[in-house]
């Protein structure tokens, strides 16, 4: 029978098969072939022995956190405590675009804002609503409306709220939340486990926050093509192949010194071109 893993906890996987679940053991082949079933997967399965026989093929995968299959990732992007991160924003709206997966960004925390602080952030909003969608905590209502019929994965860093949104979106729920450590900007790591949770028509995985984020298997080419904002522009540079970096007459630099790019977004791709390239050599 055919059904979907939609937890993992150490070695057990708990496969739905037509509304009824079944915890399952993975077969000794699938490590001599390097393969890993994930939650999202579909999979073949011996419900009477209860091993999964057979990872079908995936759409899409994420190694950080290890879901399958998936819709749309919501990248839970605190502003304080710990503090706004351009930087850790487009490192997942890049790595999560390169998967063919739709990013929508969620702003958390925005009460622990001053006046000017929330001005700066509502600028950011502005800019990256051009090029995706973007909530904040309080939307509960329009983010209700995401998940039917899709697998969507919450992510982004420890201690940005990610388990505080899910008990906001469903009280039923109880998630465990932990509290910041002040002197790391981190979260106590409170999500032991991978599961995929029924939510409002879809299937929504809350996974443990990333503790690191690469371009792995990635080219500077492939960070170029998922800057969504360059995206626009690139037919306008002099050279096909443009990289955005160091040749002339570049549209994108020319947008970045009019003010049209954001600067940080500029210099964000920079620093993650210039790191895949020294990890080549």
């Amino acid at each position: 029978m055919i059904g979907r893993i939609i937890k993992l906890i150490s070695n057990d996987y708990t496969v739905l098969i037509d509304d009824q679940e079944y915890v399952c053991k993975s077969r000794g082949k699938f490590r001599n072939e390097k393969i890993s079933p994930k939650v999202g997967d579909m999979v073949k399965v011996d419900t009477v022995n209860h091993y999964i026989l057979e990872v079908l093929p995936r759409k899409n995968e994420l190694v950080r956190p290890p879901v399958s299959n998936i819709d749309q990732v919501i990248i839970i992007t605190s502003v304080k405590h710990p503090n706004f991160s351009t930087n850790l924003l487009d490192k997942l709206l890049t790595i999560v675009s390169y998967h063919n997966i739709e990013p929508i960004i969620c702003f958390t925390k925005l009460d622990l804002l001053d006046e000017e602080e929330l001005e700066i952030i509502k600028n950011y909003r502005t800019y990256y609503e051009r090029y995706y969608q973007v909530y904040s905590n309080t939307e509960i209502e329009k983010i209700k409306t995401l998940f039917a019929n899709k697998i969507t994965v919450f992510t982004g860093q420890s201690g940005a709220g990610k388990s505080t949104l899910l008990n906001c979106l469903d009280e039923s729920l109880n998630i465990k939340t932990g509290e910041i450590s002040m002197a790391l900007g981190r979260g106590k790591h409170t999500t032991r486990h991978v599961e995929l949770i029924s939510l409002y028509g879809g299937y929504v995985a809350d996974t443990p926050g990333f503790s690191d984020v690469s371009f792995q298997d990635m080219e500077p080419q492939d960070i170029r093509d998922n800057f969504e904002d360059f995206e626009k522009y690139r037919d306008s540079c002099k050279y096909k192949d443009c990289l955005h970096n160091k040749e002339d007459h570049c549209k994108i630099k020319e947008l970045v010194a009019a003010g049209t790019i954001l600067q940080d977004r500029y210099d964000n791709y920079i620093k993650f071109i210039e790191s895949i390239s020294k990890k080549k050599y």
